[in-house]
């Protein structure tokens, strides 16, 4: 049966982390009848492990949902999922591109938070009609009344169109259906002459290749077709076209506002970038979707395998791992203390962790990551400028004329109860107040201008602690400013490891070192000999930690008799450690660098 194309919608959900947006799509999928009762489980779009384990959806996922409304029609419902994280907004937009509409999710009892408004904005960038959600509404804590005026003061949306559901129990989820089709327009199809689509996502199928995620924007195709990226040229011809319904569903044709996947027996990773418009040589569109932006890496830092003999396997991990996620970043690196590796750019900490995860268990790759830095400005004496991400590259004091560091413009909302709290925090975090506002009577909007190296460390989880969960928060990239930066070497045993190497603000110097000593003697097995860990920036000693070492007692087999004869076994053992010293190298373990990065 041909699909009329008036009744394609293509939707999506934003909301902020843990709003429920995983649970409603699983109700619409239960009611859509896609797939059995006894297949079903909660969280059926997050398909990793680690998405179900911290209940995030990470990657964006996409299923097609048949729906006869009320007026007898039959409807064709594309449900692109999207995260929900401040460090996934990427993503968002990418998913967003390829909709008409998206239905804003907003938990009863926590309100309108950081990410929701970061969300809207992005999509009403794209024009997409919005459809307000209340969910949780069965929870005891739901304040409906509350969050419908936050809605309309903070969003700017009318009340009379929110919906009231409960994803969970299943309550009012069937007037999403009516409302996705009612309100989202139908895909507008300027031409069916050319062909255009837009590649909003990918991910890798070890038998088939890489299965492209698109949408449709003119024309239609079928299995047999030749097509062509219009970034690199590149062609192929079509082996399969069809739908996402959970699983995958070939489809004799797809035409312009559908959205899809197709399979074309491409093995070059690199040919396949997201954001890219797929054309036809014999139909080419004049020319590309607009509107994508390369994803920008905020957060650097370098992966080694921990056996050498693993850096082909970390290789082709990489390799697989960049084509489902697209924002990451890598090139070749070495160090001295740990071989070969990689330089990583990632979208921010929990970016970082994900792929630190994902290596290890879907790539089964064992990996020592360096402390995390950001890209810092500098100005040489000499008048050139240089973009650096890694402390290794830091050059002597004396050629440096001023560094700059990345700053962000964060917005923190928290009920104002927590005011006092989050103000000390960022300012420990070396941060600027730039505004306050009142959202509701007692919900403010509280910007700070941070550095961005300071809240790599744990920020995120420190004002999760400070406000008791409350309060929200999002960030921009806002440019670059002055500062004063130091490089914090560590010497084990007298050696320089420069894989702990980081760059750092000249006044939290002392106390990252000294936290950083105690924990890596804490980390270090002893050795036959004493082993001193030394905190330094350039050639001044400002922490030092010695794990004691382990002692043999040699003046056992002595039973009384004269004191010199002991003395001299015991100068013998201290020869013998000497010796051992000289020729002893210290073996870090893994566990040691990763509790560098931890900061107190």
């Amino acid at each position: 049966m041909k699909l009329n194309k008036k009744n394609i919608r293509n939707f999506s959900i934003i909301a902020h982390i843990d709003h429920g947006k995983s649970t409603l799509s699983d109700r619409l999928i239960q009611l859509a009848g896609i797939i059995p009762d006894r297949d079903m489980k909660e969280q059926i779009l997050d398909s990793m492990d680690i998405e179900r384990e911290r209940g995030i959806t990470i990657k964006s996922q996409t299923v097609t949902l048949p729906y006869r409304a009320k007026d007898g029609e039959l409807y064709s419902l594309n449900l692109i999922d999207t995260p929900g994280h401040v460090d996934f907004s990427y993503e968002v937009s990418r998913a967003l591109a390829s909709c008409e509409g998206a239905l804003i999710l907003v938990d009863a009892s926590q309100g309108v938070e950081a990410q929701t408004l970061a969300n809207l904005y992005i999509a009403m960038e794209h024009n997409l009609e919005i459809i307000p959600v209340i969910n949780k509404i069965d929870l005891p804590s739901a304040e409906i009344d509350r969050v419908k005026s936050q809605i309309e003061e903070d969003l700017g949306l009318d009340t009379e169109d929110i919906l009231l559901v409960s994803a969970k129990t299943g309550i009012g989820v069937d007037q999403i259906f009516e409302a996705v089709v009612k309100k989202i327009p139908a895909p507008v199809v300027d031409q069916d002459v050319n062909f255009k689509a837009l590649v909003f996502d990918s991910h890798y199928d070890p038998f088939r290749g890489i299965i492209v995620h698109f949408r449709i924007f003119e024309g239609g195709i079928k299995r047999g077709d030749r097509i062509q990226f219009m970034s690199n040229d590149a062609q192929y011809k079509v082996e399969e076209v069809g739908l996402f319904q959970i699983v995958r569903q070939p489809q004799d044709e797809l035409v312009a506002g559908q959205v899809g996947y197709f399979i074309a027996g491409i093995k070059n990773i690199s040919d396949v970038k997201i954001g890219d418009t797929v054309t036809m040589p014999d139909r080419r569109c004049d020319k590309p979707k607009g509107g994508f932006r390369e994803p920008t890496p905020v957060v650097f830092s370098s992966m080694y395998p921990v056996a050498a003999d693993d850096y082909p396997e970390l290789t082709e991990a990489l390799e697989k791992l960049k084509l489902n996620d697209a924002a990451l970043i890598y090139e070749k690196d070495s160090s001295a203390a740990l071989g070969f590796g990689y330089r990583c750019g990632f979208l921010g900490l929990l970016h970082l962790e994900v792929v630190q995860e994902r290596l290890e268990r879907e790539y089964d790759v064992s990996l020592i990551l360096t402390s995390p830095s950001v890209q810092y400005e500098i100005t040489y004496t000499d008048g050139t400028v240089k973009i650096i991400d890694n402390p290794v590259q830091y050059p002597d004091p004396s050629e440096i004329l001023k560094v700059r560091e990345p700053v962000i413009d964060a917005s923190i909302i928290v009920p104002d109860k927590y005011m006092g709290n989050v103000m000390q925090l960022c300012h420990e975090f070396r941060g600027v107040s730039k505004n306050y506002q009142y959202l509701t009577s007692n919900r403010m909007e509280m910007k700070f201008e941070l550095p961005l190296a300071e809240v790599v460390y744990e920020f995120y989880d420190r004002l999760k602690s400070v406000t008791q969960g409350y309060g929200s928060f999002d960030y921009v990239v806002a440019g670059y400013q002055e500062t004063n930066l130091v490089k914090l070497d560590f010497l084990i045993n007298g050696e320089r490891v420069d894989a702990l190497s980081q760059l750092i603000h000249r006044d939290k110097a002392e106390t990252r070192a000294r936290v950083a000593c105690k924990k890596l003697r804490e980390e270090i097995p002893r050795q036959q000999f004493k082993i001193p860990i030394q905190g330094a920036i350039g050639g001044k000693i400002i922490s030092r930690e010695t794990i004691s070492a382990f002692r043999k007692d040699v003046t056992a087999k002595c039973y009384g008799g004269d004191i010199s004869r002991k003395r001299k076994l015991l100068e013998k053992q201290k020869k013998g450690k000497k010796r051992m010293k000289m020729v002893g190298s210290v073996e870090i373990p893994q566990s040691a660098f990763l509790s560098v990065l931890k900061n107190e």
